[in-house]
């Protein structure tokens, strides 16, 4: 069976004067409906303000350009979360959780949504319920149903549920005032991954953050792990592969660089240059190895478990390090000399390569 693992760039799905949602459609990436993975981006102009919905998916966020704020409500939560968003930002968004998202300045403010479509509505796709605006939930209900349940007459409930044309995205007029963000709300509920601590730092070759229930315990009410890398201009990441039966969903925040991708019986899968907006998926068990071109390879992906491991086939960490040295010889039908030779290499590396000199 062909496995298309080709990357895509998202595609408009709506949109008004205050911004547009994009998204990745599972027709367009087969690999989104196999992994059970949806992916969105969100862009909001100035003043821009998608409206509050929720969703049939649990997601991580993550803030690529701008800021803003955003507000989440959390299943019987009595008060929203108003929390300031910047770029770098890590937000984990549990299943039930309602949001809205809003840019005041003059930075067009994108975000990306990643997440776990395995109890959607549709494999490989986010479904939003939007509760107010022109497709808003309300507008399906009766306005006796309206009435009744917010006490209004059912004139009221008619000009309030249909005041608002609009869907999904709106530009806030001038003058409305919005809430003001609350830097308690924000804790434990981002992680800014430009600013965390390194979990890997390799001198010319590259850094990760790793999101996982320790730095952003929310991650494990969604499910899923993340992580920021940035590999230097030319430098190479390992092969490696989740070892924990995960799928790994990556998006190209910036730069560009050349992938592989093997597969079962030592089959190339893939073989592509990708830039920033690109989005691609390794299947679980799949090696991938990444190497950057002179500007540099930044991506964010996630993985569909919290607390991801990761086995890696080259460098001081990998499982040739681990094996014997009897058994190297036997499988690779090579001499002790070349044994050693091969051992020798690549004691002190770690995960990223420095560009050969």
């Amino acid at each position: 069976m062909e496995i298309d693992l080709t990357p895509k760039l998202s595609k408009k799905s709506y949109g008004g004067d205050g911004g547009a949602y994009y998204a990745w459609c599972s027709d367009d990436l087969p690999m989104l409906r196999a992994a059970g993975i949806g992916a969105g981006k969100l862009a909001l102009e100035k003043s821009g303000l998608a409206l509050p919905f929720y969703s049939d998916s649990s997601k991580v966020a993550y803030v690529l350009q701008g800021g803003g704020t955003c507000g989440i409500v959390l299943p019987e939560a009595t008060k929203e979360k108003v929390i300031a968003i910047k770029t770098g930002d890590a937000i984990a968004l549990p299943f039930g959780v309602l949001t809205w998202w809003f840019n005041p300045g003059d930075t067009e403010l994108v975000v990306l949504f990643l997440g776990d479509t395995s109890k959607g509505h549709k494999a490989g796709q986010f479904t939003n319920f939007p509760i107010t605006g022109g497709n808003g939930i309300f507008t399906g209900f009766t306005t006796e149903f309206v009435g009744r349940a917010w006490d209004l007459t059912e004139d009221e409930a008619k000009k309030l549920v249909h005041s608002q044309t609009n869907a999904g995205i709106i530009k806030v007029k001038d003058g409305q005032s919005m809430p003001e963000p609350s830097s308690k709300d924000r804790e434990g509920m981002v992680l800014n991954c430009l600013e965390a601590p390194l979990d890997v730092d390799i001198k010319n070759g590259g850094c990760v953050v790793v999101l996982n229930t320790k730095n952003l315990p929310l991650v494990g009410e969604v499910g899923l792990g993340a992580d920021l890398v940035r590999l230097n201009g030319h430098a190479m990441c390992s092969p490696g592969f989740s070892c924990d039966s995960a799928y790994q969903v990556t998006y190209v925040v910036r730069g560009s660089g050349r992938v592989q991708v093997v597969g079962v019986d030592g089959k190339r899968v893939l073989e592509t240059t990708v830039k920033g907006g690109c989005l691609f998926i390794v299947p679980r068990f799949f090696v991938v190895s990444k190497i950057a071109d002179a500007d540099g390879l930044e991506w964010f992906s996630i993985i569909t478990t919290p607390n991801p491991v990761f086995t890696h086939l080259a460098g001081k960490t990998s499982v040739w390090k681990a094996i014997s040295s009897e058994v190297l010889q036997a499988a690779f039908n090579t001499t002790p000399e070349m044994e050693k030779l091969f051992r020798s290499k690549r004691t002190s590396d770690e995960i990223f390569f420095p560009p050969p000199k």
